[in-house]
């Protein structure tokens, strides 16, 4: 898959709007004790403000990425 179909696409409004690099998003869904899609979008809406589209980009796009290692 391409990255703007693994939600790449969403990463400069997600800097923008939450003030964090990317690089320190995927460490803290790589680091968190939670494996789970779903789950790991839900931590970062509740624990982290972000909205739904883009938790779900950024866990799609680091969960891809990390099982393609």
């Amino acid at each position: 898959m391409s990255d703007s179909l693994q939600g790449a696409a969403y990463f400069p409004s997600i800097e923008k709007k939450y003030g964090r690099p990317i690089a320190e998003w995927k460490d803290l869904i790589r680091t968190s004790p939670l494996t789970k899609h779903m789950e790991l979008v839900s931590w970062l809406k509740s624990e982290h403000g972000l909205g739904r589209g883009h938790a779900n980009a950024l866990v799609a796009h680091t969960l891809a990425k990390d099982s393609a290692k």
